[in-house]
C-alpha cells in the first residue's frame, strides 16, 4: 500500500529521444593501413637525424678521450711538460730563513711548535732530514719523547735529533719540534691545534716543512711537485714490485734531464724520494742516473746525517 503519492510531470505522452552512441568516431587501431595511406611526418624524420648526428659526435668524442688518456698513461708521451719548466720560478733554498710569522701567523707570547707522532717500526725518514735542513735556516727547539703505547725505541732513534741541550731560553727559539714515538699506523702532524686540523701521512707532512722555507712555484712545477711525491710514497714505498720498477725507470728519465727530479733545485720530491729508496731497499738496484743523484743528495749533511741511522 503506497504512502503518498507523486505529482507526474509529464501531462502528454512519453516521446522516445535517440541519444548518440559515442561523441565522435575513430579509425580502427587494429586495420594497418595499405602503404600507399602511410606516410612519415617530417619531424620525426628531424629527430631522428638529429640523433643520428648526436650519437656520432658522441663516439667521436669517445675516440679522442681514450687516446688522450693512453697518452697521459704513457710513460714516453710526445707532451713532457718537464721541458717547459721555467727554471727562474724554481728558486734555491735561501740561506736565510723565511718570515715563519707571515707564513704560520703570529701567535704573541707563544712559540709555533710542530708535534709529530711517528711509529719506530716504520721512521719516517724524510721528515728527519727536513727537521736538518730547517735547523740550518731557523733557531729550532727540538725534542724526542717516547708514547706509552711503545715498549721500547731503538737508541739510534731516540738520538736522531742529536744531542738536544738547550742553551737559550724557550722564547728565543723561532720554532718547537717535537717528535714523539707512538704507535699509530701513519705519522700524524699536530700544528697550530686552534685553528689548524691535524695532517696525516709522511707526504703530506713534507709538503708542510718544506713550505717553510718560502718556496714559490709555478703551476707545473708545483704540480710535478705533488706527483713525484704521491708516487712515492704509493707506488715506489707501498707498491708492488712492478710498480717500484716503473717508477725507477720514470726516475732515471727525468734525472737524464735535470740533476734533480723537478728542475735544478732541490726539492721535497727528492727528499721524499730519497727516503723510499733507503727505506725499501732499492738504492742499491737503481739505475744510472738514481745512482748518480742519490750521490748528490748524500753529499748533503741533512741526508747523510739520517742514512747513518739506517747502519
Amino acid at each position: 500500500m503506497p504512502m503518498y503519492k507523486v505529482r507526474s510531470y509529464h501531462s502528454g505522452p512519453v516521446l522516445a529521444e535517440q541519444l548518440p552512441t559515442c561523441m565522435y568516431r575513430l579509425p580502427s587501431v587494429h586495420r594497418r593501413p595499405s602503404p600507399a595511406q602511410e606516410e612519415v611526418d617530417p619531424s620525426l624524420e628531424a629527430l631522428e637525424s638529429r640523433q643520428e648526428e648526436i650519437l656520432k659526435r658522441l663516439y667521436e668524442l669517445k675516440s679522442a678521450v681514450d687516446g688522450l688518456s693512453k697518452m697521459i698513461q704513457t710513460p714516453d708521451a710526445d707532451l713532457d711538460v718537464t721541458n717547459i719548466i721555467q727554471t727562474d720560478e724554481c728558486s734555491p733554498l735561501t740561506t736565510s730563513g723565511a718570515d715563519l710569522d707571515l707564513m704560520l701567523g703570529k701567535d704573541y707570547g707563544a712559540l709555533k711548535d710542530i708535534v709529530i707522532n711517528a711509529n719506530p717500526s716504520l721512521p719516517p725518514l724524510s721528515l728527519l732530514v727536513l727537521h736538518s735542513l730547517l735547523c740550518e735556516r731557523y733557531k729550532i727547539l727540538s725534542a724526542v719523547h717516547t708514547h706509552s703505547s711503545v715498549k721500547s725505541v731503538p737508541e739510534n732513534l731516540l738520538k736522531c735529533f742529536g744531542e738536544q741541550i738547550k742553551k737559550q731560553p724557550r722564547h728565543e727559539y723561532q720554532l718547537g719540534f717535537t717528535l714523539i714515538w707512538k704507535d699509530v699506523p701513519k705519522p700524524q702532524m699536530k700544528f697550530s691545534i686552534q685553528t689548524m686540523c691535524p695532517i696525516e701521512g709522511e707526504g703530506n707532512i713534507a709538503r708542510f716543512l718544506f713550505s717553510l722555507f718560502g718556496q714559490k712555484y709555478n703551476a707545473i712545477t708545483a704540480t710535478l711537485i705533488d706527483s713525484w711525491v704521491d708516487t712515492t710514497i704509493f707506488q715506489l714505498k707501498e707498491g708492488s714490485s712492478k710498480e717500484k720498477g716503473a717508477v725507477l725507470r720514470s726516475m732515471n728519465a727525468a734525472l737524464g734531464k735535470t740533476p734533480w727530479l723537478v728542475g735544478n733545485e732541490l726539492t721535497v720530491a727528492d727528499v721524499v724520494a730519497w727516503c723510499a729508496l733507503q727505506q725499501t731497499g732499492s738504492a742499491n738496484a737503481a739505475p744510472a742516473n738514481v745512482q748518480k743523484w742519490m750521490k748528490s743528495c748524500e753529499n748533503l749533511a741533512p741526508f747523510s746525517s739520517v742514512k747513518k741511522l739506517l747502519k
